[in-house]
């Protein structure tokens, strides 16, 4: 595992147990998966990637809009689904032909796969990468090694 993707994965451990809030991205407050994710490129990196707009629960679902695929793809690098690593950054579609709009990173690889993620009215937890969740991952990505 890379420095970049050990940092990434040591600060978000750091965030488990944070409240689920939608829109929030705040350590020990509140969070939702991207606000994880943001938090952690924040600790990375010194400033948000983006101006983050304000979105609702079901957020480009009704135009079909891959949003947060796209955004993903301007700021991480993307990799096979196949070339699992700890520290990864997964992409999951909820449900099928939906868009995709949930983000963990993999905490473990190999017989016991997890994954650090906020989840409705959850808090931060560091979860099983169960069957279900696997198939519903549509993306892997890694943290870049320098930004923009």
């Amino acid at each position: 595992m890379s420095a970049r993707s050990q940092a990434a994965l040591a600060e978000a451990r750091e965030w488990i147990g944070t409240p689920y809030l939608h829109q929030a991205s705040a350590k020990g407050f509140g969070t939702d998966c991207l606000g994880l994710l943001r938090g952690v490129w924040r600790h990375l990196y010194g400033r948000e990637p983006e101006v983050i707009p304000s979105y609702t629960a079901d957020w480009s679902e009704p135009q079909g809009d891959e949003a947060l695929w796209r955004a993903a793809c301007r700021h991480l690098v993307a990799k096979s689904l196949s070339k699992e690593a700890e520290g990864d950054v997964l992409l999951f579609r909820m449900r099928h032909g939906g868009v995709a709009k949930h983000l963990g990173l993999q905490s473990a690889c190999g017989n016991a796969p997890r994954f650090i993620h906020a989840f409705g009215n959850h808090a931060v937890i560091d979860s099983p990468l169960s069957a279900p969740w696997r198939r519903r991952i549509v993306a892997r990505f890694e943290f870049p090694n320098e930004v923009k």
